[in-house]
């Protein structure tokens, strides 16, 4: 852990906005006073980037095909890169899916079985959630004792089956090419796809016994891609209080009408737009729509979109920051970060205030990237 900081010179976020008193860190956690100082004139310190949601790591799980054997360093390599763009709590959404490969059943048993290992090494806060795909009926004991073995917190529900080509009675888009790629045979892969949308009657009742279950053991539990009002009803009255991506200004509408939150994607509101052609983050924003912005597959857009917000006028910099910050920590139930108030956990992201490049990130205190004239500042005696 950093010994006890004092920062001066620095503009400091906090709850309010930015001002120039100085920030002190003591056994990993905002103090009130004390500690060596180190002058971060020219710099921002801002409250650490709390990320909800983001798949980005599965590139260093498996950089090429079939390159999965070394998951704890995959980790390692993904913890490199969340640091470096700030991010001091991170959700690795790993999929538990008919899809297979890096998105079946016996990948997420190994993801979670190597985060489990490796976590207490790590000086980023890594959590675990699952994106479990309802459809599959039979892996919900399965799915019920993964949550216990690995404390996952976290689950989302989804739903990726091709409805219209298997309700047309087609062969899916894309199924042979999918097929392949997992090392499955085309006929069989797609005969288990049929067997799955035939069995969807019972995904209701299935549903309603899991459900109460994980939210007994205290699981936040959410669902994704609502297109609907009535899609958003009826996961709120089944216990999941978080909408991810929603895909219309209806269904952004219901949750908040209900109290849920609702989770973005950074890079939509970065590119300005959906790639599927739904609604835009930057316009649910606007329109006080969201709850917190989430990497989806992009770290580097949390930033880039706290950014964007602000000067373009949408918020103010400290509600803008708010949402990858204390928005998804309070979001997640983390009440211990996400604003650099006295008592909470030292997780800060130091920036260069004309390039807003990231020159620092401190999780818990602990220095888990750290580059260039900050450092030097850091390291002087």
């Amino acid at each position: 852990m950093t010994p006890d900081l004092r920062l001066t010179g620095a503009q400091v976020l906090r709850p309010d906005g930015l001002d120039d008193t100085p920030l002190s860190i003591a056994a990993g956690r905002i103090a009130d006073a004390g500690g060596r100082e180190v002058d971060l004139s020219g710099f921002l310190v801002l409250p650490g980037i709390v990320d909800a949601h983001g798949d980005a790591f599965e590139k260093h799980l498996a950089p090429r095909r079939g390159a999965m054997k070394d998951l704890d360093q995959g980790l390692v390599a993904t913890e490199a890169e969340l640091a470096a763009n700030g991010i001091t709590t991170a959700t690795l959404a790993q999929f538990y899916s008919w899809e297979g490969g890096m998105r079946g059943p016996a990948f997420a048993r190994q993801v979670f079985t190597a985060l489990q290992e490796i976590r207490p090494r790590l000086g980023t806060d890594i959590w675990p959630q699952l994106r479990f795909e309802f459809s599959m009926v039979d892996e919900y004991d399965a799915v019920l004792d993964m949550v216990g073995r690995f404390d996952i917190r976290y689950v989302v529900f989804n739903d990726h089956l091709p409805h219209e080509a298997l309700e047309a009675g087609k062969r899916p888009p894309r199924l042979t090419g999918q097929a392949l790629r997992i090392g499955k045979n085309p006929e069989k892969h797609l005969a288990d796809l049929q067997t799955l949308y035939s069995g969807l009657d019972a995904v209701p009742e299935a549903l309603a016994l899991l459900m109460p279950m994980l939210a007994e053991r205290g699981v936040l539990m959410g669902s994704h891609d609502d297109h609907t009002r009535a899609d958003r009803a009826l996961w709120h009255g089944r216990g999941a209080l978080v909408a991810e991506f929603p895909e219309t200004v209806e269904a952004a509408e219901a949750a908040k009408a209900t109290g849920d939150a609702v989770v973005l994607g950074a890079p939509n509101l970065v590119r300005g737009g959906s790639h599927k052609g739904n609604v835009s983050a930057l316009d649910l924003v606007a329109m006080g729509l969201c709850d917190a912005l989430a990497s989806d597959y992009h770290y580097p857009s949390m930033r880039r979109a706290a950014f964007l917000l602000a000067n373009g006028g949408v918020m103010s910099f400290a509600s803008a920051w708010g949402l990858i910050s204390d928005g998804p920590a309070r979001m997640l139930g983390l009440a211990d970060r996400g604003r650099l108030t006295p008592g909470m956990r030292a997780d800060l992201v130091v920036l260069d205030a004309a390039r807003r490049e990231i020159c620092a990130t401190l999780s818990g205190g602990q220095v888990t990237y750290m580059k260039g004239e900050a450092a030097a500042r850091f390291l002087a005696s």
